[in-house]
């Protein structure tokens, strides 16, 4: 039996005085191997031996030594092969031995040990949501090889996910055991501990005397120091967000001249309960002013101009956050930077320099570069692989030979990101400026989100359930309907709008609606063409029906003046009712009406986050007039017949609302909102028409109670209608008025769903004319809710709302109501 002699292949062999020597024992022979004296052989023949499964012609491939080939023994050939191996991270072992040496002949024989292999895996004491999270970190799958990389791996980021979360105290094992249905498989139990989250007892600082301690700890977002009252931030300590709140404490003091204030020392411990202390000793410094601040370099613009646009004048606390602001970083556009790239110098320069620091003043030296003005050479758009070129070129404001502009670009962004088609997260916008030329090419990078809607309502009135099917399709193709491969699954890519609605309950109440909307007519100008259908039946079977069918045109035009958020709208609808046996008034029970009207709006919106606004405003004046019959015929009004009266309605409405976003503590958006309309009647004989009235109260959802042409105004805290001027609910206001503040906090923002929360104060009323109408005379209510938004669904959500006045007729107050949103803007 030949003994195999370990080669030792992978030591670095070195020459010593007394010299050694490997024996192979080859029968009653024996060849010495001087390790000094390396000697070349051939490669007789090759084995593969160990555990492992894998194939032997591909590990003989990886070998890369074949029989025949000539290597020297011992070399960096050998020790080459066996780090080969190693490096696959497959293999607990890895040894190359010579099994037999025939004169120049050399037998070598590959051992390897293969690692074991992941089978299955579970984590022990921990919740669904926690696992699905933790299966992503992880990135564990079966056939993964297990090694202690793996190992070490798995338990940081596993502690790492506690930790972030304020566990500090987190431990993490890994146990291993066979599982007999996979060859050299393991199956891993993944134990985890977090234990209780290790909140922060106290927050103290030490040397600070221009602030105190609370306006310090106020300046820390993420870190808080544990208080019963605290409901929105926990009491965690995250290292990472601990550094970035220790810079904004020094951040205050810089924004008050105090630039050389910094945290001298700080350290966080443990008390005797095992909570957190963070000391903090702040060393405040002198407080600078600005003195001198002079340009250099500048010839488009005068040195006055530049100081005025700068705003900063000699005495001024030193901020140097607010100078960098002031010179290029402005959110508003208002900044020197700006001035210059609004007209065209994007190659332009700024560097303010401190020339002078004397006792507490500071003197700057702004050395500018402008450069020539870049024109724009190309404008591409990438990622709009659903919404054709041109329904987004036609709102590029940047266009290939005028000069580059900052605010087109930004215009740009809120024109595309307003047009919904588009995840405004990962929007980009960028310019690739050519000094030599004095080009510059503009890339906008989009991606497509869903914007279509699939509207599914229910509501319960009347003691019937009223159910409603809507959908509307936003970025819609007409001229692809009768296209072949259009539809996947519907036409789409223009930027129209489609929409369909169907509602009923039966044979009692059915509506039908159907419109359309050309953003672009004709396609050279933004003047919108819009065309929409109706149709309902108000079914009593013996106690009356009413039926109405309507259509309207309407066309839209983007404004340049006062600016271009400016939209004016006009439009002319036709409408008419068909009354039988049902009492809209007294003297109409029986006969037709007909309403042929003008609309007419001035709009603004600056508004262009779809589903969760933080900035911006909204305002509309809207009228509605019909043509004043009453003034030139010559019927006598005082003595005619309701049905008389009113078989060509007369009237006009008058109607302003108005929205204001705006984002004031961290993620907290507050919404205030108001609005009011009149409806009122150009001849007091004539008087106020029965129908195009207001419903006021409620959730909103219409409920078929339309039938007069009546618009549902929602009111949390109160039933629906019940803000009606009189107790009988056909008879709606005139006049109403509503106005509330919402907070709202995101819980969620993401593409594919908005989920947020809400607190609101609201009031509004409904008035018989407008002569009753009294600004101070509201119903009012407060609450909270959520709402939850998908794109194809719209919104869904609750409100929990308690309406603090008597309704009428009632002496009580109207007490809690629930009110449940369901596809719509509310």
């Amino acid at each position: 039996m030949v003994n195999r002699l370990f080669l030792g292949l992978l030591l670095v062999f070195t020459a010593i005085q007394t010299q050694t020597y490997a024996q192979f024992n080859l029968g009653q022979s024996q060849e010495k191997i001087d390790y000094t004296k390396p000697k070349e052989y051939t490669v007789g023949g090759i084995t593969v031996a160990g555990n492992n499964g894998l194939d032997e012609n591909s590990i003989l491939l990886l070998l890369g030594v074949e029989i025949g080939d000539k290597i020297k023994v011992p070399g960096d050939q050998t020790r080459k092969i066996v780090k080969k191996f190693w490096e696959q991270d497959l293999f607990s072992d890895v040894q190359l031995y010579a099994t037999k040496i025939e004169g120049e002949l050399i037998f070598l024989e590959l051992y390897l040990d293969e690692l074991p292999k992941l089978s299955k895996f579970s984590f022990v004491g921990l919740s669904r949501g926690e696992v699905e999270n933790l299966k992503d970190k992880l990135n564990f799958y079966r056939g993964k090889v297990i090694n202690r990389n793996l190992y070490s791996e798995a338990k940081r980021k596993v502690a790492q996910y506690y930790i972030d979360k304020g566990f500090l105290n987190t431990t993490v094992d890994i146990k291993e055991h066979s599982d007999s249905t996979m060859r050299n498989g393991k199956v891993l139990d993944v134990i985890v501990n977090k234990y209780k989250r290790v909140k922060i007892a106290s927050i103290n600082f030490s040397g600070n005397q221009k602030f105190k301690s609370g306006k310090l700890k106020r300046q820390m977002k993420d870190t808080k120091q544990k208080k019963w009252y605290r409901l929105f931030k926990a009491s965690k300590y995250l290292e990472d967000k601990y550094e970035d709140d220790k810079n904004k404490v020094v951040a205050l003091y810089n924004s008050l001249g105090y630039r050389d204030a910094r945290i001298v020392t700080d350290t966080v411990s443990r008390n005797n309960k095992g909570l957190l202390e963070i000391d903090m000793q702040i060393e405040e410094g002198h407080q600078y002013f600005f003195r001198d601040i002079n340009w250099v370099g500048n010839t488009k613009y005068s040195s006055d101009v530049l100081s005025k646009k700068l705003g900063i004048r000699e005495g001024d606390v030193y901020d140097e956050k607010l100078l960098n602001e002031r010179l290029e970083f402005s959110f508003s556009g208002t900044d020197i930077k700006s001035l210059y790239m609004d007209d065209g110098y994007l190659f332009f320069q700024l560097n303010p320099v401190e020339v002078l620091v004397e006792g507490d003043s500071i003197d700057f030296e702004m050395r500018m570069s402008e450069g020539n003005q870049a024109v724009i050479r190309n404008v591409l758009v990438k990622g709009n692989d659903k919404t054709r070129d041109h329904v987004i070129y036609r709102e590029i404001r940047t266009v290939p030979g005028e000069l580059f502009r900052r605010s087109n670009v930004i215009r740009t962004q809120e024109i595309l990101t307003g047009l919904g088609y588009f995840n405004p997260q990962t929007m980009g916008i960028q310019p690739k400026p050519d000094p030599q030329s004095g080009m510059v090419d503009i890339e906008y990078t989009v991606e497509e989100q869903s914007t279509d809607q699939i509207q599914l309502q229910g509501a319960f009135g009347a003691n019937r359930f009223t159910g409603t099917l809507g959908l509307t399709l936003n970025n819609f193709s007409l001229r692809n309907m009768f296209k072949k491969g259009a539809w996947q699954p519907v036409p789409a890519g223009d930027g129209q709008k489609l929409s369909l609605q169907i509602s009923s309950n039966g044979t009692f109440y059915q509506s039908y609606a159907l419109s359309f909307v050309e953003p672009w007519l004709g396609g050279k100008k933004p003047t919108s063409l819009s065309v929409g259908i109706n149709h309902f039946v108000y079914d009593l079977s013996n106690n009356g029906k009413i039926s109405s069918i309507g259509l309207n045109v309407g066309l839209g035009k983007r404004l340049r003046w006062p600016d271009d958020y400016f939209t004016l709208q006009q439009g002319i609808g036709i409408l008419q009712y068909n009354v039988k046996n049902y009492a809209i008034t007294d003297g109409f029970d029986n006969g037709k009406s007909n309403n042929l009207n003008y609309k007419i709006s001035l709009s603004r919106n600056s508004v262009f986050e779809q589903f969760f606004p933080t900035k911006g405003s909204t305002f509309s004046l809207s009228g509605e007039f019909t043509p004043p019959y009453s003034l030139f015929n010559d019927k006598d009004y005082s003595s005619l017949g309701a049905d008389e009266k009113y078989k060509w309605l007369e009237y006009y409405k008058i109607k302003f609302s108005a929205d204001w976003y705006t984002n004031f503590i961290g993620k907290f958006v507050l919404r205030t909102h108001f609005e009011t309309a009149s409806l009122a009647a150009y001849d007091d004989e004539v008087g106020i028409p029965p129908f195009e009235r207001y419903h006021i109260g409620g959730d909103g959802l219409s409920q078929g109670s339309q039938f007069n042409g009546s618009e549902i105004v929602a009111l949390r805290g109160y039933g629906n209608r019940e803000l009606n001027p009189l107790s009988d609910s056909r008879t709606a206001a005139a006049t109403y008025i509503k106005y509330y503040l919402e907070t709202r906090y995101p819980l969620m923002k993401s593409p594919q769903s908005t989920i947020y929360g809400l607190a609101f104060a609201e009031a509004g009323n409904g008035f018989a004319n407008f002569d009753d109408f009294n600004l101070y005379d509201v119903k009012r209510s407060a609450g909270v809710g959520f709402r939850v938004i998908m794109p194809m669904l719209g919104i869904l959500g609750v409100d929990f709302a308690y309406g603090f006045d008597k309704i009428y007729g009632s002496v009580e107050p109207s007490g809690w109501q629930t009110h449940f949103i369901l596809g719509q803007q509310f």
